[in-house]
């Protein structure tokens, strides 16, 4: 051992260096992940037609991938728009899509909105009450807001999902104010129960507007695959 390395642990000498290990690593898992991709187009195609199930399936059993990273991979490229995913068994007619996962949206509006009217009536003791509150909050300064967004711009790609948050808030402020004002004119004035009926039916009616021209874009992307 030389005089420099005396009085150091010799084990300080061997030990690699972070850096270059870390590098290695992150290019060892890009290229696994470029492979995984690889394959899974290639599954795709090879096999027309193949069943999502079937498709992770195959990647799980003949190309040695886990359960976790089949899916991911298929979910990216499906966000990337590289893979085309379609349903078995589509919803051609409204009320066939308004039951169907699709729809899934409409129906969490409708029960929250029953829930908000459960918790105004009898919802007075605590904790139950502070519920209340916090549905109310939701129910007035962002719902009413948020269905119109979705009424007006019903595609996911139409906005961004930050630019949507900031105009359900905004667009809350400037709609029940005049729910307000339309009540004012008329003999039931402004109460709570003409309110939480009024801002419900605003509600259920642009969530309805909402599932019909989203229904209206789903059928046009079945006749483009079709057409395809």
């Amino acid at each position: 051992m030389s005089r420099e390395n005396q009085g150091q642990d010799p084990r300080a000498q061997t030990r690699p260096r972070a850096e270059p290990v870390d590098r290695y690593r992150w290019t060892s898992e890009s290229s696994l992940t470029e492979e995984a991709e690889r394959v899974t187009l290639k599954a795709a195609k090879d096999m027309d037609g193949l069943e999502l199930s079937e498709l992770v399936d195959r990647l799980v059993r003949e190309h040695c991938l886990s359960l976790k990273e089949a899916v991911r991979t298929v979910y990216t490229l499906w966000k990337r728009g590289a893979l085309d995913l379609q349903e078995p068994h589509p919803s051609f007619t409204l009320l066939r899509y308004a039951v169907s996962l699709e729809s899934l949206w409409f129906w969490v509006t409708t029960a929250f909105v029953a829930l908000v009217f459960l918790l105004v009536f009898y919802a007075h003791v605590a904790p139950l009450v502070y519920a209340r509150y916090a549905a109310g909050v939701v129910f007035v300064l962002y719902l009413p807001g948020s269905v119109l967004i979705e009424a007006l711009y019903p595609r996911r790609e139409d906005l961004e999902s930050i630019v949507r948050l900031a105009l359900s808030f905004g667009l809350s402020l400037a709609v029940v104010p005049l729910i307000g004002l339309v009540l004012n004119y008329t003999p039931w004035g402004i109460r709570l129960e003409p309110i939480l009926v009024s801002l419900a039916a605003y509600t259920e009616a642009m969530c309805l507007a909402a599932l019909v021209r989203r229904h209206g874009y789903y059928r046009l992307g079945l006749r483009g695959e079709a057409a395809e």
